[in-house]
């Protein structure tokens, strides 16, 4: 197979680049950059396997940074405290809209779509720069969790102005711009802020359940005033 291949030419190369063996060209392979002389028809996917091969092999020997995803369950409300619960919701709602497969994901062509959407469409690479700036698990999507990181980025004002993602966050009509501890000057402003913030979360759901228990009196009179009505037939 092509995989088992390329994987035996890059354990040759960790060889040679050791001094174990010494470096012959193979099979159309240059030892001194492992570049193929042609190009072969499953050259893009041996080439992202490479690349994937290669960074096994640079965290074998201690090169590099190992990002394992995280396995904790996330709790938007607590982890992004700087929004509100609206605001959460809003992106929630948003991020489910495009993802298609429904897996909980946005991969590059969902994200091609949102993007065409907004009205502000990416290039290939544009849309791959995107996924990369708050790829933590570097699986080449965007999880939830990471789809909030873009608009953290975009309230802490740390993304780009041409940015792709800072155009998601302008025109995606979730504003952010006003919220959390980020501008607070001293700490305890921030600390103020901070409690503020907490009454606020609690108000949002007492309003939330209050809405519901009105919505719930509502229907229940409804109900009641349309059987009068049809005793009244009777």
């Amino acid at each position: 197979m092509a995989t088992d291949e390329l994987s035996s030419k890059l354990n040759r190369r960790l060889q040679i680049e050791e001094g174990v063996e010494e470096a012959v060209a193979i099979d159309g392979i240059n030892p001194q950059n492992m570049e193929p002389v042609e190009k072969s028809s499953t050259g893009s996917a041996d080439s992202e396997l490479g690349a994937k091969l290669l960074r096994r092999g640079e965290l074998n020997e201690g090169v590099g940074e190992h990002l394992q995803p995280s396995m904790k369950v996330l709790n938007p409300y607590t982890e992004f405290k700087e929004f509100s619960r609206k605001q959460i919701k809003d992106m929630e709602k948003m991020f489910k809209q495009f993802d298609a497969g429904k897996d909980n994901y946005i991969d590059l062509m969902e994200l091609k779509l949102m993007m065409e959407k907004l009205e502000a469409p990416q290039t290939h690479l544009g849309l791959k720069n995107m996924i990369k700036e708050v790829d933590e698990d570097l699986d080449n999507k965007l999880s939830f969790r990471e789809f909030l990181l873009i608009f953290r980025k975009a309230a802490a004002g740390e993304l780009a102005e041409d940015s792709g993602l800072s155009a998601l966050a302008r025109l995606s009509e979730i504003d952010v711009s006003t919220e959390g501890v980020k501008g607070a000057k001293t700490f305890f402003e921030a600390k103020v802020q901070a409690i503020n913030q907490s009454n606020r979360f609690e108000a949002e759901i007492r309003e939330e359940q209050e809405s519901k228990k009105k919505e719930a009196e509502e229907k229940k009179t409804k109900q009641a005033a349309f059987r009068e009505l049809q005793s009244a037939f009777k």
